[in-house]
């Protein structure tokens, strides 16, 4: 009886009694006068209604028996495992005895183990403690080590930025000379040579700048030669020595001839001994680009 076959109620005896209701209620309307009365209505009506609940009523109960059938299976299987927990408690109570007796007996040496953990314990603190130490001692020597590479790199940097402003120093000056000499073919040759030097002086980051004849005087990108105080309506005549950025920061203004702006503005003269005085600019710090 615990199957749900064994609890399943017969529906061949529902249905039939719903069909033979729903047939009865078509009957009464078939052979009915029309239009057909509120009493025939009501009598097919409640055939219908009736049929189908006798066909529902066989599903609910064996809903029903299903639900008693699981709750059957429950109580039973319940039972089985009280019994099984009293067997396990039976166990339990017996492997408790047989671990106080073996507390009993490794009692001594349950002390002694507490001990050798406590021992190493202490060793493991000490050891990492030391390591940490020593870690901390590695890291400040790469740290420092680093740090000496990091100077001798800016060292090395404002060393070569210096040699590179100086030949192009150079080089603009003997530009200059050769665009005065009169010689539009050198003068032509020297500008390519200029060019093509500035443009490698680019791909390591150095940019040559030089102010235009006119332009307004910026305190911020120029140098005025021999004027400490320039006016602010001040006025490039000519450009002494080019500036220079690097990676596009500012390390040296151009040095730059003003024009008298109460006399008309001379003629330049310039020559290739004049370059040392035109590359007297100094960059701004960290850099030092002072010409020889």
């Amino acid at each position: 009886m615990n199957e749900a076959p064994d609890w399943k109620i017969p529906k061949w005896p529902f249905l039939l009694a719903n069909a033979i209701l729903v047939v009865a209620a078509a009957a009464v309307i078939y052979k009915s006068a029309h239009p057909i009365s509120n009493l025939e209505i009501g009598i097919a009506t409640g055939g219908v209604a009736l049929g189908a609940l006798l066909g529902c009523l066989p599903f609910i109960l064996d809903y029903r028996a299903t639900g008693k059938l699981v709750e059957v299976n429950a109580l039973g299987t319940i039972a089985e495992q009280l019994q099984d927990l009293k067997k396990y408690s039976a166990q339990i109570a017996g492997a408790t005895d047989q671990w106080a007796l073996v507390q009993e007996n490794t009692k001594g040496n349950t002390e002694k183990t507490v001990a050798a953990a406590a021992e190493i314990a202490e060793r493991m603190t000490t050891e990492i403690r030391e390591f940490n130490e020593f870690q901390l001692k590695l890291n400040d020597t790469e740290k420092g080590a680093l740090r000496l590479e990091v100077e001798k790199l800016r060292r090395a940097e404002g060393e070569w930025l210096q040699v590179v402003a100086r030949i192009l120093d150079h080089i603009f000056a003997l530009h200059n000379a050769a665009a005065r000499s009169g010689q539009p073919e050198l003068a032509e040759q020297i500008g390519q040579f200029q060019s093509a030097c500035r443009d490698a002086a680019r791909r390591v980051g150095v940019t040559p700048f030089q102010a235009a004849p006119e332009e307004k005087f910026d305190a911020q990108k120029h140098r005025a030669h021999g004027v400490e105080n320039p006016p602010a309506e001040a006025v490039v005549a000519e450009t002494l020595a080019p500036g220079m950025t690097f990676q596009g920061r500012l390390i040296r203004p151009a040095l730059v001839r003003l024009q008298d702006l109460n006399a008309p503005a001379a003629p330049a003269e310039a020559s290739v001994e004049t370059a040392p005085e035109k590359s007297e600019a100094a960059a701004p710090a960290p850099l030092s680009l002072e010409a020889d």
